[in-house]
C-alpha cells in the first residue's frame, strides 16, 4: 500500500542536531539549532516563568479544552506586546487574534487561511528565508517565489534591490517579511528602511505576512516590534505570526499567536470565526499550560517586569558574544567581512563560510554550524567562543 512513499531527508536543522548528539567527541559545540543558552551553555528557566509556574502548580483544577481561537486573556496578551499597549487598531478591536502551536503553527494557520480566500495569489520569500518558510506554505498549495535580499559579498542587506522586486510583484501578493533578527542572516531592515518598504506595499496593494519569533532578541520589546506597528500605524492590512518559545524559554509548550489586522471590528470578528475553523481542521484548540504561563507573566506587572529584565540581559549576552567572536577572530582574519557578526541582530549570523568550510569545521573541530554558514550566537560563551573562533580561522585556509 505504501509502497510508492519515498524517504524523509530529514529537516537538515534538526537531522544536524541528531548528529551532534551521537558525536563521541567530548570539545563538540553546537551552533547549528536555533535555542538560546545561557554562559553555563545550558537551557535557562526563566525566573518569572518558574514563580509563574508554581503558582499555578499550586492551584491545580480541572482542565477542560480551550476554544478554538485559544485563552482569551493570553489572546488579549498577545495583542498588547506585539502591537503595543496604546495601539489604535486594538482599541477598536480591528486585530483578529488565535492562539497557536508556536509560531510554525501560526504560519499554518494563516498559510490555511489565505489559500482559501486569496487562491490565486503567490508567497514571496526572502532570498534566504528560514526553510520553513518555504514548506509551509508549498503544503498549503501557493507557489513560492524570492526577493533579493542577502548581499553575500558585504553580509548586508540588498535593499534597493529588494525594493525593486517588490515594487513589481502583482497586486495582493502574499509577502514574507521577518519583523526583526532575520533567520538565517541576522541582517534586518533599519527602521528608515521599514519606511520606505511600507508606502510600496500600500501602492502596490500588497499583503504583508511578518514573522515575528524573536521579539526581544534583537534591540528591545518595542523596537522589534517597530514594522508591526509602523504597518499598523498606516493600517496596512497584514498578517502576524509571533513566538514565545525564545523569548520565554519555553521551546516545547508551543506558544504562539496569529494575529489579522483588519478594516473593522465586524471585519475582524468574521476574520477571527474563520482563523478558528482552520484551527478546527488542524488540530481542534491548541493546549493550556504554556499559554496560561506566558498570559500570568504579561498581565503581572511584578512578573512582566522580571521577565524584561531578564529577557533584556538575554539580549545584551548575545550582543556580547558577537563582540567576543569578532574581537578573537580579527586576531587571525582582517577585511570588513568581519564586520557582518557585529552588525547583524539577533541569535543567527550568517559567518561567509561556505559548504565545504562547514563540513571541514564539524569533521575536523568538532564545531557544528548549518551548511548554509548559519551559525547560533546564542550558542556561544566565554569557555567557547575562542575554540570557535580558531577553528574558523583555520578552515578559512584553504587546505594545500
Amino acid at each position: 500500500m505504501f509502497e510508492h512513499v519515498d524517504a524523509y531527508p530529514g529537516d537538515p536543522i534538526l537531522t544536524l542536531n541528531e548528529n551532534f548528539q551521537k558525536d563521541p567527541r567530548q570539545e563538540k559545540i553546537n551552533l547549528s539549532i536555533g535555542i538560546y543558552f545561557d554562559d553555563d551553555g545550558r537551557l535557562p528557566v526563566m525566573k518569572a516563568v518558574r514563580e509563574a509556574e508554581a503558582a499555578m502548580l499550586a492551584d491545580l483544577g480541572p482542565k477542560p479544552y480551550l476554544p478554538m481561537a485559544g485563552l482569551a486573556p493570553y489572546r488579549d496578551a498577545v495583542q498588547a506586546l506585539v502591537f503595543g499597549e496604546a495601539s489604535a487598531a486594538r482599541r477598536e478591536d480591528r486585530i483578529a487574534t488565535v492562539q497557536t502551536l508556536g509560531g510554525s503553527g501560526a504560519l499554518k494557520i494563516g498559510a490555511d487561511f489565505l489559500k482559501r480566500y486569496f487562491p490565486q495569489a503567490q508567497v514571496w520569500v526572502s532570498d534566504p528565508t528560514w526553510e520553513n518558510h518555504r514548506f509551509i506554505f508549498e503544503r498549503a498549495g501557493f507557489s513560492v517565489n524570492t526577493y533579493p535580499y542577502y548581499d553575500d559579498a558585504t553580509g548586508g542587506l540588498k535593499f534597493d534591490a529588494m525594493l525593486a522586486a517588490i515594487d513589481a510583484l502583482p497586486p495582493r501578493s502574499i509577502v514574507v517579511l521577518h519583523a526583526c533578527c532575520h533567520n538565517p542572516t541576522g541582517v534586518d531592515l533599519s527602521e528608515a528602511q521599514w519606511e520606505q518598504l511600507i508606502p510600496v506595499l500600500q501602492k502596490r496593494e500588497l499583503l504583508p505576512f511578518v514573522d515575528m519569533a524573536y521579539q526581544g532578541f534583537g534591540s528591545s520589546l518595542d523596537e522589534d516590534a517597530f514594522a508591526v506597528r509602523e504597518l499598523a500605524r498606516r493600517d496596512v492590512p497584514m498578517l502576524v505570526a509571533n513566538s514565545f518559545s525564545k523569548n520565554f524559554s519555553l521551546y516545547g509548550e508551543r506558544c504562539g499567536a496569529l494575529s489579522v489586522l483588519c478594516a473593522d471590528a465586524a471585519e475582524a470578528q468574521r476574520v477571527v470565526g474563520q482563523l478558528t475553523s482552520a484551527v478546527r481542521s488542524n488540530y481542534s484548540n491548541p493546549p493550556t499550560h504554556g499559554a496560561k504561563i506566558v498570559t500570568k507573566v504579561l498581565t503581572s506587572p511584578a512578573l512582566n517586569q522580571m521577565w524584561r529584565d531578564e529577557l533584556a540581559a538575554m539580549c545584551r549576552r548575545i550582543a556580547g558574544m558577537r563582540v567576543a567572536i569578532h574581537e578573537r577572530l580579527s586576531r587571525h582574519i582582517g577585511g570588513q567581512a568581519l564586520s557582518r557578526y557585529i552588525e547583524q541582530r539577533g541569535m543567527f549570523t550568517y559567518t561567509g563560510l561556505d559548504a565545504d568550510q562547514v563540513d571541514r569545521l564539524r569533521e575536523q573541530h568538532g564545531v557544528y554550524i548549518l551548511r548554509s554558514g548559519r551559525m547560533c550566537v546564542a550558542g556561544l560563551n566565554e569557555r567557547n567562543v575562542g575554540p570557535v573562533a580558531d577553528a574558523i580561522s583555520k578552515v578559512l585556509v584553504k587546505p594545500a
